[in-house]
């Protein structure tokens, strides 16, 4: 864990795993446990978990990683470059992505008539009483829509089949110590 650091200035975050809304204020120190996907996790000086946006990196002292390139880009399909943003959702509670811990039912790109390209991406959470499925929603939806030529994102959640640890890939387990 990095060293405490004050906040630069009032900074809404969510609360893990609880999914509230709070604001943190200018001066309250924080530490950063997790960096991942564009987002960071927080420990409040009163011991609370915090999810923070990486529009807020600045109020932490962080910077945010930069967006892809478009020679990164280059040669690949709009659902390459789907599936990459999908690797950089993380579960807001484990430090592993979504795609590797099996979240990720369905992403099916479609060519739409009026232009560009239609995303339908059926998720799941790894339980049905996760109060921080709506953040999960929301982090898809902003990442997904990103991609060049992606003018539609649609997300659900579906609890059918659900969920278990044996949809995780090796390297999730690896990560998470079960291997």
């Amino acid at each position: 864990m990095k060293d405490a650091r004050p906040l630069a200035r009032d900074v809404e975050g969510t609360v893990i795993p609880y999914g509230d809304r709070i604001t943190l204020s200018a001066g309250g120190e924080v530490h950063v446990t997790q960096a991942l996907g564009g987002t960071f996790t927080v420990m409040t000086e009163h011991g609370y978990l915090v999810r923070i946006e990486g529009a807020d990196a600045d109020a932490i002292g962080e910077e945010l990683p930069p967006p892809t390139t478009a020679e990164e880009r280059t040669g690949k399909s709009v659902e390459e470059l789907v599936w990459d943003q999908l690797r950089t959702c993380y579960d807001p509670e484990i430090p592993v992505s979504i795609v590797e811990l099996g979240l990720v039912y369905v992403c099916d790109v479609k060519q739409r008539e009026e232009g560009g390209h239609r995303v339908e991406v059926q998720t799941t959470l790894t339980s049905p009483a996760c109060p921080l499925g709506g953040v999960l929603v929301e982090d898809i939806r902003r990442k997904v829509s990103t991609v060049p030529g992606v003018s539609e994102v649609d997300v659900q959640i579906v609890f059918s089949p659900p969920w278990s640890s044996a949809l995780m890939s090796d390297a999730a387990r690896l990560q998470l110590g079960l291997m």
